[in-house]
């Protein structure tokens, strides 16, 4: 059990404050891994899907995607997924960033609906974990400035994915009681506009035939906080497993040289409502690029692609807004 530091006890009937000041725990957490995308890192194919391996040197520790990540106690195997396709249609590329050739991006390039020919997908998977109810993480991101066709698309968008967590999958037949949290990038109108950060939680129901069904809880979108494009940017998220009146998602922005913009600070349930014995996320896309065949094939008619750089991927447990 944490305790307050004995200054605060003592202060704490006169400053009632002090009870709320963070725990050094809650304020740093516990570092899980890190890595910048330098080298020695570096995407390898696994047969039809692609996996990082290697250390990122810029750091000393923390910082190897197997002996640190894949290796983890808490943190299931980390693999890179598409779905099908080929490199004509998608593909995640470490190299070096355009216009800073010192510094090493992850590259996430989407060209055509490559699954099936219905949606696109590239996503960086960690399942099979123990099951998280409490995490945070922080990378950098840059939308590459084809993005801005994103805002003439003849229609409202409410699917573009960039980060999913699942409280237990829809994939298996034995795991009962799905929910998942959607992070993405959306247009609220069906004429030109800014993009906007949408979140929602839902209930999922797999039934025998393999069919499911998905049950908005809540949702929520952002108009005050454009989404940036052609500029880097830090985006941090917590996440809290509970109910109605304990779960938790905060998410905040941060574009370069600007503070930092809150987006989302939730409380509402991150669990199926159902699930009597709720056992924390054990699958998660910390990273993501997903959407539908009619905003890739858009795009493309407009000459223009897909595109997102990530760098500094950070993962902590027991660390707090």
């Amino acid at each position: 059990m944490k305790t307050l530091p004995l200054i605060c006890i003592i202060l704490v009937l006169f400053f009632p404050a002090c009870a709320q000041e963070k725990t050094p725990d809650e304020a740093n957490g516990v570092l899980i891994f890190q890595s910048g995308f330098e080298p020695d890192s570096k995407v390898v194919a696994k047969g039809p899907d692609a996996d990082i391996s290697g250390a990122d040197h810029s750091f000393t520790d923390h910082n190897d995607w197997v002996a640190h990540l894949d290796n983890h106690p808490d943190i299931g195997n980390f693999n890179l997924q598409y779905q099908g396709g080929d490199t004509t249609m998608r593909f995640a590329k470490i190299i070096p960033e355009p216009g800073n050739p010192g510094n090493h991006v992850l590259h996430f390039w989407l060209n055509e609906p490559n699954v099936e020919g219905s949606k696109g997908r590239i996503q960086a998977n960690l399942y099979g974990n123990k099951g998280m109810k409490e995490f945070y993480q922080s990378e950098r991101i840059f939308l590459h400035s084809d993005f801005s066709a994103v805002r003439t698309f003849p229609d409202k968008i409410s699917w573009l994915t960039i980060a999913e967590f699942w409280n237990n999958i829809t994939w298996s037949q034995t795991v009962p009681y799905g929910f998942r949290i959607t992070l993405g990038i959306g247009k609220p109108v069906a004429t030109e506009s800014d993009l906007y950060f949408i979140l929602d939680g839902q209930d999922c129901q797999l039934f025998p035939d393999n069919s499911q069904k998905y049950t908005t809880l809540w949702s929520r979108t952002n108009t005050n906080s454009k989404v940036p494009i052609g500029k880097w940017f830090t985006l941090e998220y917590y996440y809290r497993e509970g109910d109605a009146n304990t779960g938790k998602f905060y998410m905040a922005i941060q574009p370069d040289g600007q503070p930092k913009q809150v987006i989302f600070d939730l409380t509402a349930i991150t669990h199926n409502t159902k699930d009597p014995q709720p056992d924390g996320v054990t699958d998660f896309n910390p990273i993501k690029l997903y959407t539908s065949k009619q905003l890739i094939n858009y795009m493309k008619s407009q000459g223009k692609t897909l595109q997102i750089y990530w760098d500094d991927f950070k993962l902590w447990k027991d660390k707090r807004p």
